[in-house]
């Protein structure tokens, strides 16, 4: 099994479905294929590294 596969194991459905976005309150949805949490409302995208999502806005990825 590789790194990146254990990752996804490692992710509990449960406690991703419970997070919200820190800047706006509001829903995320899960991108399995980058390990992000994505925040449509912010226009970010936060990481997930080693199974951990990292809800801090500086470490979030702009998006469109």
């Amino acid at each position: 099994m590789s790194d990146e596969d254990a990752a996804h194991l490692r992710i509990d459905r449960k406690m991703l479905e419970s997070l919200v976005c820190p800047v706006t309150n509001g829903v995320l949805s899960y991108d399995k294929t980058r390990q992000e949490l994505i925040s449509k409302a912010a226009h970010l995208a936060f990481p997930i590294r080693n199974g951990i999502p990292i809800m801090l806005a500086d470490q979030a990825r702009e998006i469109d």
